[in-house]
C-alpha cells in the first residue's frame, strides 16, 4: 500500500484554497487546512477523519504558523508539499488614494505571511527523513502585468516571484523544489466582480471571462505530483479569453 502523502494548504477556507484542499483529499492525500476562520475549515475537514486537519491560523503570526506546521507534522510525520495560497486584495485605487496602512496590511499578508509559511515548511522539509519536499506559491498574472489601481497587490505579487526564485535556489541542497502558479480569473468570490465589469488599461470598464476554479486545483496537483528531480518553476493558468496577452 502506498503511503499517503501530505500537503498543507493556506487560505483553505474558500475559493482556490478550498477547491485545492478538496481535490487533494479526493486523491487520497493528507491535507492540513490553514485559514483564519475555523468555522470554514472544520466542515471541509470533518468528513475526512484523520486525513484532514483544520489548522485555524493567521499567516502573519509567526508563532501561530509554527504551531500549525508542528501539529501537521505530529499528525502525519512529514510535510511533502505546501501550497502557499493565502492572500488578500484591496479595492482599486490610484496610488495617492491608497493609505500606507492598507499598503502595509497587503504586504503583511501576501508577502510576510507567505514567507512565514514557506519558512516553516522549509525547516521541516530540511529536517525530515527522507529530506525534501515542494513549495508551490500562488502568484498572479499581476506578478507580470498590473491592473489599473492595484499598486499594493502588484508590488506584493512581484515580491512573491522573488521569494519563489530564492526558495528554488536555497532549496536545491535539501531536495526542496519551489514553483509558482500565476492565476488569471478563476471563478471565486474574490473575482465575482469581473463578471459585471472591471477597469481596463484604457479606462473603460468591461466584463471579463472566468474559468472554473478546479482548473487551478488540478494544475496544483500536477505540480505537486511530478517525479523527484522535476519541477514546474512557473506556470500560468488563466481564462482563455481574458485580457492578459496584449493587456493595455
Amino acid at each position: 500500500m502506498t503511503e499517503r502523502r501530505s500537503i498543507i494548504v493556506t487560505g483553505a477556507g474558500s475559493g482556490i484554497g478550498k477547491a485545492t484542499a478538496e481535490t487533494f483529499l479526493a486523491a487520497g492525500w493528507n491535507v492540513g487546512l490553514i485559514g483564519r476562520r475555523a468555522d470554514r475549515l472544520h466542515p471541509i475537514a470533518e468528513p475526512h477523519g484523520a486525513a484532514a486537519l483544520a489548522l485555524p491560523c493567521d499567516v502573519t503570526d509567526e508563532a501561530a504558523v509554527d504551531d500549525a506546521f508542528d501539529r501537521a507534522t505530529a499528525r502525519w510525520g512529514r510535510i511533502d508539499v505546501l501550497f502557499n495560497n493565502a492572500g488578500r486584495n484591496l479595492a482599486p485605487a490610484t496610488p495617492d488614494m491608497v493609505s500606507p496602512a492598507d499598503f502595509r496590511a497587503m504586504i503583511d499578508v501576501n508577502v510576510t505571511g507567505l514567507f512565514l509559511c514557506a519558512r516553516a515548511a522549509f525547516a521541516r522539509m530540511r529536517s525530515q527523513s527522507p529530506q525534501g519536499g515542494r513549495i508551490i506559491n500562488n502568484g498572479s498574472i499581476s506578478a507580470h502585468v498590473p491592473r489599473p489601481g492595484t499598486i499594493a497587490y502588484t508590488a506584493a505579487k512581484h515580491a512573491v516571484t522573488g521569494i519563489t526564485r530564492s526558495l528554488s535556489l536555497d532549496g536545491r541542497r535539501f531536495g526542496i523544489a519551489c514553483g509558482q502558479i500565476d492565476i488569471g480569473n478563476a471563478a471565486t468570490q474574490m473575482t465575482a466582480r469581473m463578471a459585471s465589469g472591471v477597469m481596463q488599461a484604457d479606462g473603460s470598464v468591461r466584463q471579463e471571462p472566468l474559468m472554473d476554479v478546479l482548473a487551478v486545483a488540478e494544475t496544483v496537483m500536477h505540480m505537486a505530483t511530478l517525479p523527484e528531480g522535476a519541477n514546474v518553476q512557473f506556470i500560468t493558468v488563466m481564462a482563455t479569453e481574458m485580457p492578459f496577452i496584449g493587456r493595455g
